[in-house]
């Protein structure tokens, strides 16, 4: 009976690994026809015309905050500092129990108004209004509200406040480009069909110098763990997101940067208030809702790095951020349940949730029981160490080959780091990756999925910042 199983488990891990390795070649070739194709009609001359036209549509950046007083400031001018002719920042104080609130006040000399708060979306109590005295910070509004417990109840409170049609969804540990919101809003105007939500390539801002809310020069972290989270950030943007873009099947606009129709939000119910992983909470629900109605719809996410987030620093917090979004992931198949296997939801239904289902939900929970069960085949001396060795360095080798071609790709076409050292480091970085950041992940996802069907309350948690230099 044990080796009847050890039979069928060594052909399933077989085929499940062969079909992972054909998707991340199918994902990589479609995402580079798509950053051709991109870069063939796109023009930094379009962003002058943008900016002169009168007819740009405006948009709401709103950028929830809970216990953010180390890095609020910087970040708070960051936003204010985008190139666009029409914007206003909202900035969400979801009940801080620090001086986040405080700061603001203080630096950007604000004071309490009456305001128009149409809850459009429910969320937790909304409480006040801040508005600036001073002219020069006059597009910057901030709410104060009870803590929600999410990302997702604060973003709703912004999405109630905003004015304009389009509204950007970002982090206030992020800080954009100054022409992201040029960039982002083209595919709105640009593309054939009904746009609905776009996406745009994150990065560490670990490493980097900040000046004044602005990046002056753009370095990878020096520290670990932000390291492999950049590797990861490159690959996961530039080859999967860029390739299930191409097939207009893209699973989720990044909670960190994402820019929405707002009216397409709205009706879809806005963000689920309880989610962890609203993300892809809100995009699977406005394509639901599109697909319900029987309207065309297209989600795009751009190349071009628009955003850089500061990652966590030691293993503690990472794994306080990983486990929040092993949780969130599995939060999302079981309210979304619906979706999986339906070919009522097209692709989205038949492609999309299936993959992330297989190979990203599923992956830590595989990958774990196979430990384990090697480890009980070495004890029982029923490996053929030769055959495992050819195996283990086959998969090293090509976790290695994808990271390293994506980095050689994105320093091509946008060269952000200006030294040839910089690039090579993080290609050697590639080669610690699997070994040392990997199973920290697998780990603390399958510790998220644990903590969701153990039933644990999840909160926004305390991410330790450090600042930027």
């Amino acid at each position: 009976m044990l080796e009847s199983i050890t039979y069928y488990y060594e052909y399933f891990i077989f085929y499940y690994a062969s079909s992972m390795i054909f998707s991340y070649l199918f994902l990589g070739t479609i995402s580079i026809i798509n950053l051709i194709k991109y870069k063939s009609y796109n023009s930094d001359k379009d962003d002058d015309v943008l900016m002169k036209s009168p007819l740009v549509p405006g948009i709401s950046v709103i950028a929830p905050a809970y216990n953010e007083e180390k890095t609020i400031i910087e970040n708070v001018k960051s936003l204010l500092t985008l190139e666009y002719p029409l914007f206003e920042v909202i900035i969400v104080n979801d009940g801080s129990k620090d001086k986040t609130l405080d700061k603001l006040i203080d630096e950007f000399e604000l004071i309490e108004v009456d305001f128009l708060y149409l809850e459009k979306i429910k969320t937790k109590p909304f409480k006040r209004i801040f508005k600036s005295t001073n002219p020069q910070y006059s597009i910057l509004t901030v709410v104060d509200k009870e803590n929600g417990g999410t990302k997702a109840d604060a973003s709703n409170a912004g999405i109630n406040a905003s004015v304009f049609p389009y509204f950007l969804c970002t982090d206030v540990d992020c800080v954009l480009s100054r022409q992201t919101l040029l960039k982002m809003i083209k595919p709105f105007l640009n593309t054939e069909g009904k746009v609905i939500a776009v996406g745009s390539t994150l990065r560490m801002l670990n490493g980097c110098e900040v000046k004044n809310g602005v990046i002056t020069r753009v370095k990878p972290p020096k520290r670990l763990i932000p390291c492999f989270q950049e590797l990861e950030y490159i690959r996961g943007y530039l080859l999967s997101k860029m390739g299930w873009s191409f097939i207009n099947s893209v699973p989720n606009v990044s909670g960190g940067l994402g820019l929405f129709d707002k009216e397409v939000v709205i009706k879809s119910g806005g963000y689920s208030g309880d989610s962890h992983a609203e993300d892809m909470d809100m995009t699977t629900k406005m394509a639901c809702y599109m697909m319900d109605n029987n309207l065309k719809y297209r989600v795009v996410y751009i190349p071009v790095s628009c955003c850089w987030t500061e990652g966590p620093t030691t293993v503690k917090v990472l794994g306080r951020q990983r486990t929040r979004w092993g949780a969130g992931l599995a939060q999302i198949f079981k309210v979304h349940r619906k979706v999986l296997f339906n070919r009522k939801y097209k692709k989205l239904g038949l492609i999309t949730f299936p993959y992330i289902f297989i190979f990203e939900f599923l992956a830590p929970i595989i990958e774990f029981v196979g430990v384990l069960f090697f480890i009980y085949l070495a004890i029982m001396n029923k490996i053929n160490w030769s055959m495992a060795y050819i195996i283990m360095l086959y998969s090293y080798t090509f976790a290695i080959f994808i990271t390293t071609l994506v980095i050689i790709q994105d320093h091509i076409v946008f060269h952000h780091y200006k030294r040839t050292r910089e690039v090579f480091r993080l290609v050697l970085m590639g080669f610690l990756e699997p070994l040392l950041y990997h199973p920290l992940i697998v780990f603390f996802a399958i510790k998220g999925y644990f903590n969701f069907y153990k039933g644990k309350e999840l909160k926004w948690g305390t991410m330790t910042r450090t600042g930027v230099n």
